[in-house]
């Protein structure tokens, strides 16, 4: 299963965790678990390169783990398309976990 954390502060996501495999098939064909990564990976490419927001990440793909934070210190047009971007990610992997609930945990804090 792969649990999702997503944090909240006034109102927007600052930090996404995202770690274990689904385990909704084998290994390269788990097609659950490389569509929640495309959902989220593209998000936070989104916020380097499109919001030019430089963060923090962690990232182990051998045990499915991804973490980043966004810095407090970015200005107010790089939150409006962080939001833009993080709140459009969220809907994606909310509508996944509504279908897959069995292999995804959702949390948003």
């Amino acid at each position: 299963m792969t649990s999702v954390k997503v944090v909240k502060q006034n109102g927007s996501i600052t930090e996404v965790t995202c770690d274990g495999h689904t385990g909704y098939g084998v290994s390269g064909e788990d097609i659950v678990c490389s569509a929640l990564s495309s959902i989220v990976q593209t998000a936070m490419l989104g916020v380097l390169s499109v919001a030019g927001v430089n963060m923090q990440f962690d990232r182990c793909d051998e045990e499915g783990y991804l973490k980043f934070t966004i810095p407090n210190n970015i200005t107010q047009k790089q939150r409006e398309i962080c939001d833009n971007i993080l709140d459009t990610m969220l809907l994606g992997i909310s509508d996944l976990y509504q279908g897959f609930s069995d292999f995804i945990e959702l949390e948003v804090q």
